[in-house]
């Protein structure tokens, strides 16, 4: 045990310390963040900060109410009221306001609202703040008792037939969590896979497996390059997630829906107790690749076939939006690879049967420490037949009858 922590912090320790991993786990943060960044200044700088006029026909705006409005948020539209259009007309000429919107006398009975603007028209936000003041208004006319409720609006809780699942629709990001997953995932793998195939590679192509060979066991050297680079990959995904969580924090500050986000704790932990079985299973898939060939660029046109199993639930998110509990996706989510997607984006969606899910994790596990295993068993392979590249009918039949090939290959050589 103790030599396969050795090689597995070796292999951590030396990924993390080149000069592309830090540029990968600083550098995308700072690019989304900058890019989104200027975004925001652009929109901001390009904003009219004149004030928005409105004609009040139907008298049911409440002037008094802005000044609580702009307390609550950090920059609400500033209004302000004219008698009749005309004289709203004149201020838009004169340069005075940006806008004004005319509330007619029947739109308690229809809902109409008119509109009219200068040089451009304002910006979204501006609609949304006038849709707030006259919702408030509307709501200070009704008695006391029934004012928070009216303001607040209904929260509706969605809840399972069987009561074994219930969500708070409209609250947090359940339905965003498949998503995030599939983009961590897709980066994880994009940006390991490199290392992955290299962790047998480079030691085949600078001739120094054999010093190896004589320190630790193949099962032990394949274990622990997979665990040093499952560290490297996760050392990358949590720094992108401990960057999210800041970005939100501070976007809070800023956006008022990021305030009213919950976070999904049971999908999170569902989403880690998958994620680290599925990305073992990737290490020991890209590691058993490494160890089959005797060219990185080789190896890369495998792993690219292999990396499309792991999405295959992408390609059927319209069937996992409008039948969750299909057979179809059952399948996929007792499918070692598919597994990770499919339960996530089915558990934002409909109730999982418990068995569902504790056989697709098992199924997983086990599927990853095998995948360690085969790795080994196609290394200790290669190594009889080194520098020779190992066809799939080899390596099924020195699984099935090791000892055999192994005097065969020795026979060969001899």
């Amino acid at each position: 045990m103790r030599r396969l922590w050795l090689v597995a912090k070796h292999e951590y320790l030396k990924r993390v310390r080149q000069k592309s991993f830090l540029l990968l786990v600083i550098g995308i943060p700072v690019l989304i963040f900058g890019v989104g960044g200027i975004s925001v200044m652009v929109t901001i700088g390009s904003g009219d900060g004149r004030p928005v006029g409105y004609v009040d026909r139907a008298g049911v705006l409440h002037p008094g109410l802005l000044t609580e409005l702009a307390a609550k948020a950090r920059s609400f539209t500033e209004f302000c009221a004219y008698g009749d259009e005309m004289d709203a007309t004149t201020a838009l000429e004169a340069g005075e306001i940006q806008a004004f919107y005319i509330v007619p006398e029947a739109y308690l009975t229809d809902g109409q609202l008119r509109l009219t603007y200068g040089e451009r028209a304002p910006r979204e936000s501006i609609t949304q703040d006038f849709r707030v003041f006259l919702r408030g208004s509307l709501v200070a006319r009704q008695p006391a008792e029934v004012r928070p409720v009216l303001a607040d609006g209904f929260s509706l809780t969605v809840r399972s037939g069987d009561g074994r699942r219930e969500l708070a629709y409209g609250q947090g990001i359940g339905f965003l969590v498949p998503f995030i997953a599939t983009f961590f995932l897709y980066f994880a793998v994009m940006s390991a896979g490199g290392y992955l195939l290299q962790a047998v590679t480079d030691e085949k192509e600078n001739r120094t497996m054999e010093i190896l060979t004589t320190s630790v066991s193949p099962l032990q050297l394949m274990s622990g390059k997979a665990l040093g680079l499952m560290g490297v990959s996760l050392t990358q995904i949590l720094a992108w997630v401990g960057a999210l969580v800041v970005a939100a924090v501070v976007g809070a500050r800023f956006f008022e829906p990021l305030r009213a986000l919950t976070v999904p704790w049971t999908m999170l932990g569902l989403a880690v107790l998958f994620f680290v079985p599925t990305f073992a299973l990737i290490a020991g898939l890209m590691t058993t690749i490494g160890a089959a060939v005797t060219e990185l660029q080789q190896a890369q046109q495998i792993s690219g076939i292999i990396n499309l199993l792991f999405v295959i639930p992408m390609f059927f998110v319209a069937l996992i939006f409008s039948q969750p509990d299909s057979p179809f996706l059952v399948v996929l989510t007792l499918l070692p690879t598919s597994a990770f997607l499919t339960v996530l984006f089915r558990w934002s969606l409909t109730a999982i049967p418990a068995w569902q899910i504790v056989v697709s994790w098992l199924s997983l596990t086990c599927t990853a420490l095998g995948s360690v295993w085969l790795a080994a068993r196609v290394f200790r392979l290669g190594m009889l037949r080194y520098g020779q590249r190992l066809r799939l009918r080899t390596i099924l039949e020195g699984l099935r009858r090791p000892r055999m090939v192994r005097k065969e290959v020795i026979n060969e050589n001899a």
